[in-house]
């Protein structure tokens, strides 16, 4: 629960690693586009007329600006007779120099997860897009389309074939970890490097649930979007004041509030949710694992092993942070993400250098 509730008001001081990411702001920049793809415009609040108007009670500067960049995009996929409006959050402007980023999100949340670190990553110069999975944030599914893991899995593929169309450096927290690993093995095309965030990958899924008459799931559910109880784990999991952990709430809970969640949740959650525990060894890209140390959700030795058994990784640690370094720490958070990423284009430089032209005479 913290892992999609908390977040930061305060964006601490970071050694400068990377000219770029020293000279950012936090501020993100208004998009060109006033309305999105399927025709829902702006209110006079100036979010997306799609979103909750619960939205207008965030008090959080980075989440409003964030939100009101939220759109829809449409993606056909094979399980559904009209295409999906898919909410994400586009970048400004596209580049072909460098891979585009692609940042996922935890179990139960959406793209305003990202609401700290996504300006940080687009100032840097990254064509970042933020992408909401299907079932959760603020897509229009009012159609009911399924949403267990190989629609997910679809659902991503014809929004990245659509949309992207490049080998996408993918970013998975928490659970978005096993998205992102179920989507690598399935589509290693699409996908140039991995980033894990407190990865949740050893799960074996909601198994029991699969055999729970729905009623009990709904009722499970309607728990899970209470705000009592959001309120009370966020206020357990941070020292911060009861107005600015109901802020967090709002926004934690946002897209829990469309006429569709609950079905959608509960339809994820009967079909056994995400197991990818035997498909970790068999990916082969280049991965980051980013882990806070006091992370209280996952332990610190899944962050161990998972290091192990993937073929190409590397391990950092966030210090004093939990669970969502991205939300909690995200200057850290975008520092490691742009070392990694700049690591992997030194050494494919010295690869390029090593290689002696060999000079024939004709």
């Amino acid at each position: 629960m913290p892992m999609l509730l908390t977040s930061s008001s305060s964006l601490r001081a970071l050694p400068p690693p990377l000219a770029a990411l020293s000279r950012a702001r936090v501020r993100v920049a208004a998009s060109a586009a006033t309305s999105a793809p399927d025709g829902a415009g702006a209110t006079a609040s100036g979010f997306p007329s799609f979103l909750p108007r619960a939205a207008e009670r965030i008090r959080d500067g980075a989440a409003i600006r964030l939100a009101k960049r939220i759109e829809r995009v449409p993606v056909q996929t094979g399980f559904s007779g009209s295409p999906i409006l898919s909410s994400c959050v586009r970048p400004l402007k596209q580049q072909q120099d460098a891979d585009p980023i692609v940042l996922l999100h935890g179990f139960d949340s959406s793209c305003l997860e990202w609401r700290y670190t996504y300006p940080l990553l687009e100032e840097a110069g990254l064509e970042a897009w933020a992408v909401d999975i299907l079932g959760w944030g603020f897509s229009d599914l009012a159609t009911r389309p399924p949403c267990d893991v190989a629609s997910k899995r679809e659902h991503l593929y014809q929004f990245w074939k659509s949309y992207i169309k490049r080998p996408m450096v993918l970013v998975g927290p928490s659970l978005g970890a096993a998205v992102a690993i179920d989507f690598s093995i399935n589509h290693p095309e699409a996908v140039s490097k991995l980033i894990f965030i407190g990865a949740s990958v050893y799960s074996e899924g909601p198994k029991d649930m699969t055999r729970m008459p729905k009623f009990v799931s709904y009722a499970g559910v309607f728990i899970l979007k209470s705000l009592p109880l959001r309120f009370l784990a966020t206020r357990l999991a941070f020292n911060k004041t009861p107005n600015e952990v109901f802020d967090w709430v709002q926004i934690g809970r946002l897209h829990c509030l469309l006429p569709w969640w609950e079905d959608a949740t509960v339809d994820f959650m009967i079909r056994g949710g995400y197991n990818v525990i035997k498909q970790i060894k068999q990916v082969k890209h280049k991965c980051l694992i980013m882990w806070g140390e006091d992370d209280g959700i996952i332990s610190s030795k899944l962050a161990y092993r998972l290091h192990q058994e993937l073929p190409d990784a590397i391990l950092r640690q966030v210090r004093q942070c939990g669970h969502i370094p991205h939300v909690e720490k995200p200057r850290e958070a975008a520092k490691l993400v742009l070392e990694f990423l700049e690591r992997d284009r030194a050494e494919k430089a010295d690869q390029a250098a090593s290689v002696t032209p060999v000079l024939t005479n004709g």
